[in-house]
């Protein structure tokens, strides 16, 4: 347990086995009458432990962690709120995350012939965490002639996915972001129950359909299996 605590169990997986990657496909079956169009060919990267769901929050604030923050200028215009008035997440990005998950992302698309690998991240206002995932993305793509790498904003790519999904192939981003975009991604094709996911490192992989299990509809004999079995196609190939 080691303190922590998990928004699901499958979170706490990722992080317990070091499951970096988060491979989310998204493609549009022909005969689909919720695909929102049928030449639909996504796959998510989604970092799988760090960011956010690293679970490194606050509330209340200790005053040990209240005098480290004083040093960031930008701290001052809280000076009057409580310690008990604020909650604190830590936004948790390291080199070797990003380049792990861009890796995977940039292979993907060499091996399977996409042309693109889209950078989904806020870096025009996180500057620094979303910053560092950019300068990476660029400096990788140099290894990767003949795959155009495209730079976006979160809020602008969900516009964009809406709008012309089928003009891109392989997205990534960091573990928020990635969750956000696989999410919005799946219902392009259908919804949740046609999204499968691979969660993979480097000496294990747990694989799933993105749903998790659906309680409402036992014994109702309507679930969709489509995901499950996606999942299981996923780890045999």
């Amino acid at each position: 347990d080691q303190g922590l605590t998990y928004s699901s169990p499958i979170v706490g997986l990722r992080q317990l086995f070091d499951l970096h990657t988060n491979m989310r496909p998204c493609k549009a079956y022909p005969g689909n009458p919720l695909n929102l169009r049928d030449d639909i060919d996504l796959v998510v990267f989604r970092e799988n432990t760090e960011d956010l769901y690293a679970g490194v929050e606050w509330h209340p604030i200790p005053d040990s962690v209240r005098q480290a923050l004083r040093v960031h200028p930008k701290m001052k215009r809280f000076d009057a709120v409580s310690n008990d008035d604020m909650a604190i997440s830590l936004r948790v990005v390291t080199r070797n995350g990003c380049r792990r998950i861009l890796r995977s992302a940039f292979e993907h698309a060499r091996k399977y012939g996409y042309k693109t690998v889209t950078v989904v991240e806020k870096a025009n206002v996180i500057r620094e965490t979303s910053g560092l995932m950019i300068r990476e993305a660029r400096a990788m793509a140099a290894e990767y002639p003949g795959i155009e790498l495209w730079e976006t904003n979160i809020d602008a790519m969900c516009m964009w996915l809406v709008k012309n999904p089928q003009d891109y192939g392989v997205l990534v981003a960091t573990n928020l972001f990635g969750d956000i975009i696989s999410d919005l991604a799946a219902q392009l094709v259908g919804g949740l129950g046609f999204a499968s996911a691979g969660n993979i490192g480097d000496h294990y992989a747990v694989f799933e359909p993105t749903h998790g299990s659906a309680p409402k509809y036992a014994g109702m004999n309507k679930v969709n299996p489509i995901a499950t079995i996606q999942a299981a196609r996923l780890m045999l190939d």
